[in-house]
């Protein structure tokens, strides 16, 4: 990843995809971080109410290897998406952007202050170096079933809109966070119309009882026909125990809907480039 800034010759935004929802952003001198997950494999995150999974893939780095960051974007608080390796490793005084339930629990118990909780379609800004990253909170629904809803944490998709700071956004990254599909994320591509790339959380999640509470690869079809952003990358699969839904069925399911040209094909420790001028995606 290169860390110049940003300039007439290098408007893009890098990627790197450390494993299930981490991913690593940076857009010249602005570094982000996503959902950070370092468990390694054979190990278990805690979902609450006595409930684990087993870890089954290894994260492409620890968190002593991550750049300084300028902010940690988090969906909600759960422990395939904020472990006990971030609580004791990452640097307390990062921000984080968050829901309000995960900011009020960040800043009293784990002592992360510069925690901001936002309410949906709220933001706020990052700044570094002269750029920018307007992140806003979006919908999501982590469960279908309302006698679930008040068992499992609130959950916000994230709309990251890059660009020089002061400037109109150049770039546009949805972040999905653990949704499923329901007609509130309609409003999403009103407000926030072609995004340049979606990041969505797959795996079809299955609770004991049979509850699935993120999208399985139908699921993520099917959003990304709704959002029509103008690239998808599929990320939080084949990770834990709980994902039932392979990679394979989102991408059938993709190419069934004409959707096969949008997929980015980036595996976990895979990097790739968003590039501002035409919003192609490439491998990098």
């Amino acid at each position: 990843m290169s860390g110049t800034p940003v300039g007439p010759t290098d408007d893009a935004l890098d990627l790197h995809f450390i494993g299930n929802a981490t991913v690593l952003l940076r857009y010249g001198p602005l570094t982000l971080l996503t959902d950070p997950n370092f468990l390694h494999r054979g190990q278990y995150a805690h979902l609450g109410y006595g409930l684990v999974s087993r870890r089954l893939t290894e994260p492409a780095l620890a968190p002593q290897d991550l750049p300084r960051l300028d902010g940690i974007v988090l969906s909600h608080l759960h422990g395939d998406h904020w472990d006990r390796q971030a609580r004791r490793h990452l640097d307390h005084a990062t921000p984080v952007v968050t829901t309000p339930h995960a900011a009020r629990r960040l800043k009293v118990f784990q002592g992360f202050e510069r925690t901001a909780g936002l309410r949906t379609w709220r933001g706020l800004t990052l700044e570094h170096g002269g750029v920018q990253a307007r992140i806003t909170a979006l919908p999501g629904r982590h469960a279908g079933q309302r006698v679930l809803r008040g068992l499992l944490p609130p959950v916000m998709g994230s709309m990251l809109e890059f660009g020089p700071a002061g400037r109109p956004p150049r770039l546009r990254l949805y972040l999905s966070g653990d949704t499923l599909v329901y007609d509130g994320l309609d409003e999403i591509a009103r407000r926030f119309p072609a995004a340049d790339l979606a990041v969505l959380h797959l795996g079809g999640t299955t609770l004991p009882g049979g509850f699935v509470v993120t999208m399985d690869g139908a699921q993520g079809a099917e959003l990304s026909r709704r959002l029509a952003p103008r690239a998808v990358l599929p990320v939080h699969y084949h990770d834990y125990t709980v994902m039932r839904s392979p990679l394979s069925d989102f991408l059938a399911e993709a190419e069934r809907l004409g959707l096969g040209d949008r997929i980015v094909h980036c595996p976990h420790g895979g990097r790739a480039r968003l590039t501002a001028a035409d919003g192609a995606v490439a491998l990098a």
